[in-house]
This record gives structure tokens, sequence and C-alpha cells, in this order.
């Protein structure tokens, strides 16, 4: 055997352990997002995959089905913002690393008939995807405003943008940013308490929060026979600059 037919089975082997190593993380891992380990295990196996590609074609012009590149280790930490090796977190981190973002936002409803309609069409539509009903049950009306703005969040999977028509007049909102010691437990409340999972417990601490103004435009003075705006003369230092933004944010933070 020459020296060449031994590095390609050293360069196998290495291979068969790399994909050893990776299925060993997959099982550690138990379906877990973005794990540090299941990364750096694919990216070794697929160096070791592209150097054996690589050696079996500069051997025999072979090539295998695998059609890699290779991989810079720490550059693809950095593009996938893992932490490097040493970067681990310590047993004794001194924060319980558990994040509550949440949120208000009011709104205005101008017309309460056209709100209803608007959910009821959601509702009809939703009703459509899922199939036909049986024995042809018609469709319950949207009877109230806050029935018709949570059919609107559950047709939009609850996305707060579902709320972006023009029946609803956005009010003021805020988020707020806190750390607290246990993740929300959905189990542990009622279907009806609407309050208690918002609430903080002892331990709790606010980090701060960003107050959500809705846009409104000034302007000078409305023509009434015209129906336009007057122009505004942007060379006073007086006059108020226009936002061009759709939403101002003011960040308050909390004291320490």
């Amino acid at each position: 055997m020459t020296d060449r037919h031994a590095e390609l089975d050293a360069a196998l082997e290495r291979v068969i352990g790399a994909a050893r190593d990776h299925l060993a993380a997959v099982k550690a891992a138990d379906g877990r997002v973005e794990d540090n380990g299941v990364w750096r295990a694919y990216v070794a196996l697929n160096n070791a995959s592209y150097e054996y590609d690589e050696l079996l074609l500069d051997v025999f012009g072979e090539v295998t089905p695998w059609d890699v590149e290779a991989i810079d280790p720490d550059e693809a930490d950095r593009q996938v913002d893992l932490s490097l090796p040493g970067d681990e977190v310590s047993a004794d981190d001194p924060y319980p690393h558990v994040v509550s973002v949440r949120q208000r936002r009011d709104y205005r409803v101008p017309s309460v008939s056209a709100l209803l309609r608007t959910a009821d069409l959601a509702r009809a539509d939703a009703a459509q995807v899922a199939g036909p009903v049986e024995d042809d049950e018609p469709v319950e009306p949207v009877t109230t405003v806050g029935e018709a703005v949570l059919e609107l969040l559950q047709t939009g999977d609850g996305s707060l943008s579902s709320l972006d028509v023009p029946q609803l007049e956005p009010l003021d909102g805020l988020v707020t940013v806190v750390e607290v010691s246990e993740a929300l437990d959905l189990e542990a409340y009622a279907e009806t308490d609407g309050s208690a999972p918002f609430q903080l417990a002892a331990g709790d601490r606010l980090v701060g929060r960003l107050d959500e103004h809705p846009y409104t435009e000034d302007v000078d003075e409305l023509d009434d026979e015209e129906g336009e705006y007057d122009e505004l003369d942007s060379d006073s230092e007086e006059d108020e600059e226009l936002d061009d933004t759709n939403q101002e944010t003011d960040q308050r933070e909390v004291s320490r």
C-alpha cells in the first residue's frame, strides 16, 4: 500500500469519526435549536468530508457525492453568533438569563360596525381555509369590539401587525424588558387570567421600557377651498420639523 493510499484511509477514518461525533452531538441536543455542540460537530464533519473528497480526486481522479466547501471554524462561529471556545457561561453566572419582553398597545375604534365587518370577513376566510363545516353550519358573526380584535389577532397568528387596519386607530403603547428568575409557565394560570402573567414576581427586575407614540403630522393650515395643505416654510427656525417616520419611540431607562 502506497503512502497516498494510507492518507486516503486515514482521511476516510476522520470522516467516519466526525460523523459519529456529529450524531452524538445531535442526540445530546435532543432537538435544541442552534446548539453549539451540533454546529461545531457539523463544521468538523463538513471539513473532514471536504478533505477526503479533495484527496480522492487528487489520487484517483474520483469524487464523492458530497458537494461541500471548507469552512473556517472561527469565522463560522462569528457568522452565526455562537460563542467561541472558552466563552461558555460558567455555572455560577450571576444572572438567571431569562428575559421577558412585554407589550401593551391601545387602539381607538372610529367605527364599531366597520370593525365588526372586517372581523367577520377574517373569520369567514379562516373558516373557508379550514375546510367545510359539518351540516353547513353558518359561521357565527362577531358581536363585540374585543371579540373582533381577538379574531384579527388569531387569523394573523398572534402578530400585532394584523391590527394595522383602518378600522383601528393606534394610540400610545409601551414595551418593557424584564429580567425574570423563571420562564413563563402557562399552565400555572387560568385561561381567563389576563393580569397575573404580567405581574412582576419577587426577584424580577425591570430593565427599562420603550414608550410608543402614534405618528401625527403637524401642518400649518388646511385650505378649505382647494382641500390641500399649505406649504410649510422650511427656512424658518421657529417652524416645527415634520417627523418622516411612522412612529417615534422614547426610551426610559429604569435606575438600577
